[in-house]
């Protein structure tokens, strides 16, 4: 039998969703960074294997260090400084393996994915998740560098708005890209005027061409326009303890 992994591409990409099966996602990230670093442009689904495994990968570092933060806060309040010192150092460890996997994803994204990308929809893709990890960046630092890595974030969301432009309302990439930043201008930013302005406007342009919407992009679009809901809801009543955003 012939095999049909005639490339390191190919042996990387069917490493990559073999990974993804064992749950195994910081191999998966790495599988797909190799494929990245070939410089040519992805598909579809080898882009979605990207960003789910880097997805992963940093999501399980801002879980533990939304842990780590509370239990931090208990433990100050409780007055055991040794505990409280055992508790910043873990939670050190915990955000440079943070920096490091967006530092990762960063680079691959400038100095790859978006040099190779030709289509409008694969350049608001790149330039969404670069916004992304700067917000990831931005969540666990203070003061003048929260501000700094705010900066980069806030320009490649920007970027990535203005192409958005060319693609259609209901497209999930423009509507995904509204809400993670707007969560960016809630969170980050302490904006609530701009974020309920902007999810607003995303929920409201693509309501008015629902109809539109193509079958294949039908259930995508539509979960992530309730979740645009969801958040407005929560930002105009009540602070809210937690945002929908990927």
């Amino acid at each position: 039998m012939t095999s049909s992994l005639n490339t390191e591409r190919d042996k990387n990409i069917y490493l990559a969703r073999l990974a993804e099966q064992a749950e195994r996602y910081d191999e998966m990230a790495e599988a797909m960074k190799l494929v990245a670093q070939e410089d040519k442009e992805l598909q579809i689904d080898e882009r979605n294997l990207l960003s789910v495994a880097y997805k992963n990968v940093v999501g399980s570092r801002r879980a533990s260090l939304r842990i780590l933060s509370t239990i931090e806060q208990r433990e100050e309040s409780r007055g055991k400084e040794d505990h409280l010192k055992k508790v910043r150092e873990y939670k050190a460890k915990v955000e440079k393996e943070l920096s490091d996997i967006c530092d990762n994803i960063l680079e691959v994204i400038d100095k790859h994915l978006l040099a190779t990308s030709t289509s409008n929809e694969s350049k608001v893709f790149y330039h969404k998740m670069k916004g992304d990890y700067f917000r990831y960046l931005a969540e666990s630092a203070s003061g003048p560098n929260r501000e700094e890595i705010g900066q980069k974030a806030l320009a490649a969301y920007n970027d990535a708005t203005t192409i958005a432009k060319e693609l259609a309302p209901t497209d999930p990439i423009r509507l995904g890209l509204a809400l993670n930043f707007s969560v960016f201008y809630y969170e980050i930013m302490n904006s609530a005027d701009n974020a309920i302005a902007l999810a607003k406007n995303a929920f409201d342009t693509a309501i008015e061409q629902l109809e539109a919407i193509s079958d294949d992009s039908y259930k995508d679009s539509t979960l992530i326009m309730q979740l645009l809901r969801d958040n407005i809801t929560l930002w105009t009543s009540t602070p809210p303890d937690s945002e929908k955003y990927e």
